[in-house]
Order: C-alpha cells, then structure tokens, then sequence
C-alpha cells in the first residue's frame, strides 16, 4: 500500500509549510520514540527494529493502542504507514518537499472499517483536528 484508500469513509489531506532544513523535519517526523517529547497528543511510541517497509512500530494515542506497519520510505520525501485499531483500518502518507528554506509537509490518511462506517461525521472530525494537531506541533518543534 502507498496511497490512502480513497474509497474509504473517512479521509483527510493537511499541509503545512516549516521553516526548517529538510533534516530537521524528517529527523523529528522519524524518531518514532520521541514522538511523545514534542506531541503530547501521543501517550508512547516505539519502534524496535529500524525504521524500514515491513516493520512496525507500537504507538498509543487518544486511547487507541495502534500497531502500524511501514508500506513506503524514501528517506528524507515520503513514508507510508497503516494498520487497524480497535476496527479501523488506518492508511497514513506523509511527504516532505523542500521549497526554498522551506519544507511543505503533506499528509493524507484514510480510515475505514465498521465503527468508521457507523460514525463517519465525527471521526472524520476527529481525524482533521489530530492530523493539524500533528502539523502543528511538528511545525513548533522544528522551527525552535
């Protein structure tokens, strides 16, 4: 997999522009265990093995205990993530492009399974505001 399931009941696409050297960004979005240090909506992460398509990293947030499987990684331009949780079956691309002294972070991800389905409005709220939550504070951490 290496794009979101545009089928899915619940999708979002952000962008953002960082003031930051490409490393920086990538480094911070990376660094799996360190995602709790600057996004406080993350409870824990963890990746055991490296960073590479077809190993998985353990994470908790918003009360969700997620395992998810890296799909897609080229370094320093795009990584894709997914896997279910609690019935929802996450799809995650992010992309980083310079542009000048900047990075233009995107992001788009799809959920969808039953409780998706059963409740489509609200998560898809839910999932807006997490994704700009992420952009943000990725923006703060790597701007200081």
């Amino acid at each position: 997999m290496t794009t979101i399931d545009e089928t899915a009941p619940v999708t979002a696409r952000l962008s953002t522009v960082i003031d930051a050297p490409l490393a920086t960004v990538w480094d911070l979005h990376t660094d799996i265990a360190a995602w709790p240090t600057w996004n406080p909506d993350i409870d824990r992460a963890r990746l055991d093995t490296p960073l590479l398509p077809g190993n998985s990293f353990d994470w908790r947030t918003h009360g969700l205990d997620i395992t998810s499987t890296v799909y897609e990684l080229i370094p320093g331009e795009r990584i894709v993530w997914g896997g279910p949780a609690a019935g929802i079956t996450g799809i995650h691309v992010w992309t980083f492009e310079r542009s000048g002294d900047h990075v233009v972070v995107r992001t788009e991800e799809s959920w969808s399974g039953a409780p998706v389905e059963a409740d489509a409005d609200h998560l898809a709220e839910a999932l807006h505001d997490s994704l700009q939550n992420w952009l943000s504070r990725l923006k703060a951490r790597a701007e200081q």
